[in-house]
């Protein structure tokens, strides 16, 4: 088949949706279809630009392209489901999350009032078009349900070079590596550290708009000695520090997937979450490959206390994990098969 992959660009600002992206149409290709991806840039704000972008897309018609016939439209994320196609399938990585599960009456303005009621109008009509529906987490599809009553199937896919992560005997560390942003809440982990009794160390990798707060708040505590913010990190260092980590540690808020779980169980190391960690806890079973408590620092400093002091459990748990992601059957031929049926 010749299939298209909608998709949208912001400059700068790299993570798991090219990763997904650029993995579903190497996955595409291997299986012998002819893939191009298309996108648009994308801006957050203001309220306006988002409009502009959603009007781009609905007059975008892909069933033909100078000549060429397109077989099928591969749709993932806000607002690149709006274009048309008459075979079109949706594998949602996330809608708007500002006027969803994160929009706060509250505090909103009237812009972006304003902005919720035409997303959910164009959800409402547009999502219950595709044909074939799938999301990347039972957590997405959930909140489609939810919001537009948008039925929607989970479909797991692999984190990018999942067969490079490797497992080591661990030293004394936990391990975050993510985007420096206040979802993320890597403040959890900082925090956490003040109580924690045992020698061990957290390293967390990665750059972002908290990165100074976060740098503020390791000098507040004195945690320098406990803590260390090593910034940007290469593909070869993030596998080594997987590898010889004692566990990682990945609380971020509602998560839409989270690939640093499938990373952790891939290099058979325990998952440390929190119980409103969304996409993580399809993943994360508790006191079998990780612990889920609540996002209180004393209770996570506890558990990082207890893989320090139970070193063969932790072993145990991280093989645990090893185990549970190949019983799920992530893998891309699995996606496409169900994309490309």
């Amino acid at each position: 088949m010749r299939i298209l992959i909608s998709s949208i660009q912001v400059p700068f600002i790299k993570g798991g949706s090219q990763l997904m992206t650029t993995g579903l149409k190497d996955a595409l290709i291997r299986a012998g279809h002819q893939v191009e991806i298309v996108t648009m840039p994308f801006k957050f704000f203001p309220e306006s630009e988002v409009l502009k972008a959603m009007r781009g897309w609905r007059e975008q018609d892909f069933n033909q392209f100078n000549g060429y016939k397109i077989d099928r439209l591969i749709s993932l994320q806000f607002p690149a489901f709006y274009a048309n196609h008459e075979n079109k399938t949706l594998w949602l990585m996330h809608q708007h999350r500002a006027v969803y599960e994160l929009y706060d009456d509250s505090k909103a303005t009237n812009d972006l009032k304003e902005l919720k009621k035409k997303i959910q109008k164009y959800d409402d009509e547009i999502l219950p078009t595709f044909k074939r529906r799938y999301a990347m987490s039972k957590t997405v599809a959930a909140r489609a349900k939810k919001y537009n009553n948008i039925d929607s199937t989970a479909l797991y896919h692999p984190p990018f070079n999942e067969e490079r992560f490797y497992h080591e005997e661990p030293y004394n560390y936990i391990f975050f590596p993510s985007r420096l942003e206040e979802l993320k809440r890597q403040y959890l982990l900082i925090e956490a550290m003040r109580y924690v009794k045992t020698p061990i160390k957290a390293i967390i990798a990665g750059e972002g708009g908290q990165k100074i707060k976060y740098a503020q708040m390791i000098e507040k505590y004195d945690l320098k000695d406990k803590v260390k913010l090593i910034g940007e990190i290469s593909e070869e260092e993030k596998y080594t520090l997987y590898a010889r980590s004692l566990g990682v540690f990945f609380t971020p808020y509602d998560e839409d997937y989270g690939y640093v779980t499938l990373e952790a169980m891939l290099s058979q190391k325990p998952v440390i979450t929190c119980s409103d960690s969304g996409g993580v806890l399809e993943f994360v079973e508790n006191e079998i490959n990780g612990f889920i408590v609540s996002n209180s620092p004393f209770e996570l400093a506890q558990k990082i206390d207890f893989l320090y002091e139970n070193k063969s459990k932790a072993k145990e748990m991280g093989k645990n994990g090893y185990e549970i992601y190949h019983q799920k059957n992530i893998s891309w031929d699995n996606v496409v098969s169900k994309l490309a049926e």
